[in-house]
């Protein structure tokens, strides 16, 4: 199904109080602006408008607001498809833009520009894909809608595509893309946010959640060791472990890692914590130590994941973390081959 008719996404909260259903207007603030009508379409006027209007907002954001006012007063069209997601009744509104841009601050005077909109259908949200959903939870007060245009138009036409099987095959997107954003997330983190010392006593406090004993060693001609871990309290019952730690997202090749195990006695083994990934060759020599092992970026992340209720409250504050739910990818992917 197709058609030329825009499709736009608004966020709406001056009728939280109201039925919106019952309502005739979609509406926007930024009343300080005055009549949209009286400044000259286009982009760059808008711009203008709106550092005028607001001298101290932030020069990023400035495009991005202005171009909200901008698309509601001089892109938007009479016969546009509007989608309003409700958080009042947790609804999603569907229908067409009945008017032309209006001024009108006397209706509500944070809320004066506005627009003239013919409601068509309104549906719950569990009747759409999480797709959808996660497209209509843009932080853009007013957006095209794209992506999940056919299912918005099939809403409206009334006949809604099958949610269960948009996300049966999503579900699996959905969750990849969660993992790889908060792996993103926590690597950035021990990058940018803590110093390198910090680092090494981040990745002791990791192995003592593990249950070892671990401490930082000193800097100094040590092969590289940062810190010496031990099962027994006293460090006598072996394997003594020597760990090297790397705060860069850098690949670790093959003669870094012999460093490592020159530094080690055959009694001991060597552990080698990296936020990067590690080379084809340093990967071939783990293979070939059974006392040698390479923890990069995607073994840290879950590590910390399995351990973080353990950590002691400084280090959580260095990397504040609260536990979520995602899809399966695995269970979604089942579920998907069920189909």
């Amino acid at each position: 199904m197709s058609d030329e008719r825009a499709i736009w996404g608004i966020h709406m909260e001056w009728d939280v109080a109201a039925n919106p259903q019952s309502s005739k207007d979609i509406a926007i603030g930024w009343e300080e602006l005055g009549d949209l009508s009286a400044i000259p379409p286009s982009r760059d006027a808008f711009k203008a408008g709106f550092v005028k209007a607001f001298p101290n907002e932030k020069p990023g954001a400035v495009p991005v607001k202005a171009g909200v006012l901008y698309r509601f007063a001089k892109e938007m069209l009479k016969g546009d498809v509007i989608v309003y997601p409700s958080r009042m009744d947790r609804f999603v509104n569907i229908g067409f833009v009945a008017g032309d841009y209006t001024y009108l601050p006397g209706v509500d005077a944070n809320y004066p520009h506005r627009r003239r909109v013919d409601w068509k259908v309104h549906l719950p949200r569990a009747q759409f894909s999480q797709p959808a959903l996660y497209e209509l939870g843009s932080a853009i007060t007013l957006f095209r809608v794209s992506e999940n245009a056919e299912e918005f138009l099939a809403a409206l036409s009334g006949t809604p595509v099958e949610a269960a099987d948009v996300d049966a095959v999503s579900a699996v997107e959905i969750a990849v893309q969660a993992d790889e954003s908060v792996e993103d997330f926590v690597i950035k983190c021990l990058k940018n946010n803590l110093s390198a010392e910090q680092f090494e006593q981040f990745c002791a406090e990791l192995l003592r959640s593990m249950g070892y004993h671990a401490r930082v060693t000193r800097h100094s001609g040590d092969g590289g060791v940062d810190i010496i871990a031990h099962k027994d309290e006293l460090g006598f019952e072996g394997p003594i472990i020597r760990a090297q730690c790397k705060q860069t997202l850098s690949t670790i090749g093959g003669p870094a890692v012999q460093q490592l195990l020159g530094a080690i006695q055959s009694n001991e083994h060597a552990l080698f914590i990296t936020l990067g990934d590690y080379s084809t060759d340093a990967v071939r020599i783990e293979r070939g130590k059974s006392n040698l092992r390479l923890i990069g970026r995607t073994d840290l992340v879950q590590l910390i994941f399995n351990n973080y209720e353990r950590f002691e409250a400084r280090f959580k504050t260095l990397l504040p973390l609260k536990r979520s739910y995602t899809p399966s990818a695995l269970q979604a992917d089942s579920l998907k081959s069920a189909d």
